[in-house]
């Protein structure tokens, strides 16, 4: 392959094509395209399959559609890189050929008028108006070929430029696997979240069941008007309707769970872990940043895009210069079945390119344009990982807090709705305290459910954001950060 072709396809789209950012830090809340399906199914087993969120994230991590896609463009970039190489390397060939051939004489310009010059030559009887003209001859050849190139600092660079890809390549892979934990345990988060919901909506339909029997029987006796038991049926109709719902809910949570992982679609499971809560430690904002860039890996996929883009500008300068190389063979030719003769070649070649500079230049022009692109995506990631890190930071402050408020706002509720059954009860007052108490504990507890999950989701990203969530999401739910790899 020719210097100006080898540069042809590399300055061009198969480089940028192998270094494509998967954007990090962004909360998973809604996991779309390739994130939400898996390459295969795991087999079905029978009864229902206990699921832990390590067991959901190692599946995750096997079977997902994105993260397969990713691995597999890094090997295409390993692949790519093997191309590159074989260039600078030493290149070996054997050709052999065995035949009949035939020669017609006078077209190779051994005219028959020139046959008496050769007269001596011919043995004793030999008549000249017989000699052929039209001769043939069985022949044998075989020979190895080598050449290697000598001198390429163009084809050097362009192979380290497709080593860096490589690299970024394998980078992008790393943080298609950090979303795949996030949105993977994201999911399981969100169905011990609704799982918890039904827990707390069964516990209320239990008291509106306890709270319509004693209705329905004061109502029989005459110490209570028909208006409380109807009231206490409403009541106890409209929670089954949302144990219904949140049980629909919680079967759907754990459909999507299933596809993302790649467990059979009819696959029973069981989560077998509780929703986890605990404070996390917080890191100044330069701690983040210097954890951020050391181990986010669309960071350092861009620093090795630049590195490629830098070592194609040179060489697209370096190909300037001359090229040297040599070739040569060895072999043995003859009639087959007697002499053989030895023949050889070596020869060493010095290209030098003349009248390209307009190509030069512009390959040039485009190596640089295409640095300084990446340069500008650089300097917008930086902001961009501050950003994500400021938000992520605010929303474990807020989360944080919105947990406090509602475990107490819970414990509230749970106080005032004993007081108002103990009222009914005593016959103090009727059941419409009793209903407003279970509508505001419904809510409180709705909420507290929904800000776990929240601040559960908002330590992912966080994790996310500082490139880590691959390896650290457990020591972050459980509130724990451990900064440096």
């Amino acid at each position: 392959m020719c210097l100006p072709a080898l540069l042809l396809a590399v300055l061009g789209l198969p480089l940028r094509g192998a270094a494509q950012n998967t954007l990090q830090g962004m909360p998973a809340s809604s996991v779309q395209g390739d994130y939400a399906g898996s390459v295969q199914a795991v087999p079905l087993t029978p009864g229902v399959r206990k699921l832990t969120l390590d067991d959901a994230i190692r599946l995750g991590l096997e079977n997902n559609l994105a993260y397969t896609l990713a691995r597999q463009q890094q090997q295409q970039a390993a692949a790519q890189k093997l191309e590159f190489i074989n260039v600078l390397m030493p290149n070996l060939s054997l050709h052999a050929e065995t035949g009949i051939h035939e020669y017609d004489l006078p077209a190779e310009g051994f005219h028959p008028s020139i046959l008496p010059d050769f007269a001596g030559f011919l043995p004793p009887g030999f008549s000249l108006s017989s000699f052929p003209t039209v001769v043939k001859a069985d022949t044998t050849q075989a020979q190895i070929n080598m050449s290697q190139p000598l001198f390429n600092w163009a084809g050097y660079d362009v192979w380290r430029a497709a080593r860096a890809s490589e690299k970024a390549a394998y980078y992008n892979a790393q943080s298609a696997r950090g979303l795949v934990v996030l949105n993977v345990g994201t999911s399981y988060l969100q169905a011990l979240s609704t799982s918890a919901q039904i827990d707390y909506a069964r516990s209320l339909l239990k008291t509106d069941e306890t709270l319509l029997n004693q209705a329905h029987e004061e109502h029989l006796a005459g110490t209570a008007a028909n208006l409380d038991e109807l009231r206490a049926r409403v009541q106890y109709e409209s929670q089954e309707q949302v144990v219904i719902s949140d049980e629909n809910a919680f079967e759907k949570a754990k459909i999507a769970l299933v596809r993302q992982i790649g467990l059979d679609p009819g696959q029973q499971i069981q989560l077998t872990e509780a929703a986890p809560y605990a404070d996390l430690a917080v890191l100044t904002m330069g701690e983040a940043l210097q954890e951020a860039y050391s181990s986010r890996q669309d960071y350092q996929s861009m620093t090795q895009q630049i590195r490629a883009a830098e070592l194609e500008r040179k060489a697209t300068v370096h190909q300037r210069l001359p090229t040297l190389s040599f070739s040569g063979n060895y072999g043995v030719t003859g009639i087959s079945g007697g002499v053989f003769h030895d023949t050889f070649t070596a020869e060493g070649s010095l290209t030098v390119p003349l009248f390209k500079e307009a190509k030069f230049r512009g390959d040039r022009d485009v190596a640089e344009a295409q640095l300084e692109q990446l340069r500008s995506q650089m300097a917008d990631l930086r902001n961009k990982i501050e950003q994500q890190l400021r938000d992520a930071m605010l929303d474990l402050q807020s989360d944080s807090e919105l947990v406090r408020v509602a475990r107490s706002n819970v414990d509230l509720a749970t106080t005032a709705l004993e007081q108002s059954t103990e009222r009914f009860r005593a016959g103090v007052d009727d059941n419409l305290p009793v209903v407003q108490a279970q509508s505001t504990l419904a809510q409180a507890q709705t909420q507290y459910v929904n800000s776990v999950y929240q601040f559960n989701q908002a330590k992912l990203t966080f994790a996310r954001s500082l490139g880590v969530v691959d390896t650290q999401y457990k020591t972050f739910l459980a509130g724990n950060i451990s900064t440096g790899r």
